[in-house]
């Protein structure tokens, strides 16, 4: 994969990152009962009743993240699971 197409992916999944944790934060602190959440390819209004989906999401971008990050390094990932 090209070097720089995975540069400007990681620097997309963390635009996305922020975008997530300030929406996470604004909603889990109270200060806002719903939050416009501006992805660039879509805009949703979002409730604190969100909160477990946009965990969920932000959970995902932080693996897409270290994914993308080990391709550059040369480095691997790996998932364990139970021996079971």
């Amino acid at each position: 994969m090209d070097c720089e197409f995975l540069r400007q992916r990681i620097e997309a999944t963390k635009a996305q990152i922020i975008l997530y944790e300030d929406a996470i934060m604004q909603l889990s602190t109270g200060a806002v009962q719903s939050y416009s959440l501006n992805t660039s390819q879509t805009t949703q209004s979002v409730t604190r009743f969100d909160l477990n989906r946009l965990q969920a999401t932000l959970d995902s971008l932080y693996n897409r993240l270290a994914t993308l990050e080990a391709r550059l390094t040369g480095s691997g990932t790996i998932n364990a699971g139970p021996a079971w």
